[in-house]
C-alpha cells in the first residue's frame, strides 16, 4: 500500500490558463533511480519524510533484508539529515511475506546475540535461547538449556568447565551434536566485534561482518581494518592463506597504490592553483560582507 501521507502536493501555475484545459499532475523525482514519477507512484517514508518511487523502495528493502543480517533498515538517502529508520508496518506493507518473515527472524536472532543475558544453545539441532544469569562481565557463567538440558559456558559455548579456563577446555559431547569450532578451519566462526556468527564455505580469508563491518582473518581472527596491502598473509601462521594466487595480492596492492597515487598528484597541482586564487577568494569575500554592512547601515541625512 502507498503511504504519501502528508506530502504535499506540487502544484504547476501558469499564467491565464486557458479554460478547459487540464493541469499536468505534478512530477517527482526518484533518488534512487533518478526518474520522474507521479505522486501515485512514490512513497513517502514516515520517519525521515523522504520520497522514493515504489519500486525502488521494494527492491531496496528486499536487499537489505537478505544482505542486513537484521540490522535496522535505514533511508536508501545517503545524505538524509533525519537518517530515517523504516518502520516494521512499512516493510511489511511493500514486501512479500516470506520477506518479511525472514527480516523478523534475522531481527530476533541479531537481538540475542547483542543482549548480553541471551545466548542460543550451541546444539545445532536445538538452537533455543536460553538466558544468562546476571555476574560479572566478562566471566564465564554455567548456561543451562531448558529444551535439551544441556550445561555449557556462556562465554566459549563449550561443554561446562567450572574448573578450568575457555582456553583449556576444549571437548565436545557427541550426544548432543558438534558444538561451533573455534580451530583455524571451523566453517562457522563469531565475528571477533559483535560476536554474530559467521559461515564461510569458500573464497578469500579477508572477512567483513555484514553486522559491524569490521574486516578480519579468518584463521587467527586479527583485526585488518587497516591493513589496505594485506601485508598479515606474508608472514606469520596465515602466509598465502588469503586464497588468491601471488600475482592477484600484487596486482591488488598496484592500485592500492595507483589511487593513492593519483590522489597525491590532484593534491600537489590543485593546492598551487589554490594559493594562486586565494587572493581573488578573499576580495570576492570582502565585497560581499562590505556589501551586506552597507545594507544594515542606518541611512545618514
Amino acid at each position: 500500500m502507498d503511504s504519501v501521507d502528508g506530502l504535499q502536493c506540487l502544484t504547476m501555475t501558469a499564467e491565464n490558463p486557458p479554460s478547459g484545459d487540464l493541469i499536468p499532475a505534478p512530477l517527482v523525482t526518484c533518488k534512487l533511480c533518478l526518474c520522474e514519477q507521479s505522486l501515485d507512484k512514490m512513497t513517502m517514508l514516515q520517519e525521515c519524510q523522504c520520497i522514493f518511487c515504489t519500486p525502488c523502495l521494494k527492491q531496496y528493502m528486499v536487499l537489505s533484508i537478505r544482505e542486513g543480517c537484521g540490522s535496522p533498515i535505514t533511508c536508501p538517502d545517503m545524505v538524509c539529515l533525519n537518517h530515517g529508520t523504516l518502520q516494521e508496518t512499512e516493510i511489511a506493507c511493500l514486501v512479500p511475506l516470506d520477506e518479511f518473515q525472514l527480516y523478523q527472524r534475522l531481527k530476533f536472532e541479531r537481538e540475542v546475540h547483542m543482549d548480553p543475558l541471551r545466548t542460543w544453545c550451541p546444539v545445532a539441532d536445538c538452537q533455543t535461547v536460553c538466558h544468562i544469569s546476571a555476574g560479572d562481565p566478562g566471566q564465564p557463567v554455567l548456561v543451562e538449556c531448558p529444551s535439551c538440558h544441556l550445561k555449557f559456558c556462556s562465554c566459549c559455548k563449550d561443554a561446562w568447565h567450572e574448573e578450568s579456563s575457555c582456553r583449556d577446555s576444549q571437548s565436545v559431547m557427541p550426544e548432543h551434536g558438534a558444538l561451533f569450532g573455534t580451530d583455524a578451519d571451523a566453517p562457522i566462526k563469531q565475528c571477533p566485534v559483535c560476536r554474530i556468527y559467521i559461515e564461510r564455505n569458500e573464497g578469500c580469508a579477508q572477512m567483513m561482518c555484514k553486522n559491524c563491518k569490521h574486516t578480519f582473518c579468518w584463521y587467527c581472527l586479527q583485526n585488518l581494518d587497516n591493513d589496505i596491502f594485506l601485508r598479515h598473509y606474508d608472514k606469520g601462521p596465515c602466509r598465502n592463506k588469503l586464497g588468491h594466487s601471488r600475482a592477484s595480492v600484487m596486482w591488488n596492492r598496484t592500485q592500492v597504490v595507483g589511487i593513492l597515487v593519483g590522489l597525491g598528484v590532484i593534491a600537489l597541482v590543485t593546492s598551487p592553483l589554490l594559493l594562486l586564487a586565494s587572493p581573488c577568494i578573499i576580495c570576492c569575500v570582502c565585497k560581499s560582507c562590505r556589501g551586506k554592512k552597507k545594507k544594515h547601515d542606518p541611512p545618514t541625512t
